[in-house]
């Protein structure tokens, strides 16, 4: 499962769900999802968080490692 930092960025930066849609090109209902784990982002829309936040995709994105 992909996982990512969006919520925690998004406050560090003080940035509204709305303000981050507004600078990605997306719908604040969008980000809500993203933050929430049940929507996973076009490579462009994670190029364009990785760009709001100025940190690389991977430190944004990741996926959950397996509990076996």
């Amino acid at each position: 499962m992909l996982k990512n930092r969006v919520k925690e960025l998004r406050a560090r930066f003080n940035l509204t769900q709305g303000d981050l849609a507004e600078k990605t090109g997306v719908t604040r209902q969008t980000i809500v999802s993203l933050e929430k784990g049940s929507y996973t982002p076009s490579l462009l829309l994670a190029m364009n968080i990785a760009e709001v936040f100025k940190e690389p995709i991977e430190q944004i994105f990741y996926k959950e490692e397996n509990k076996s």
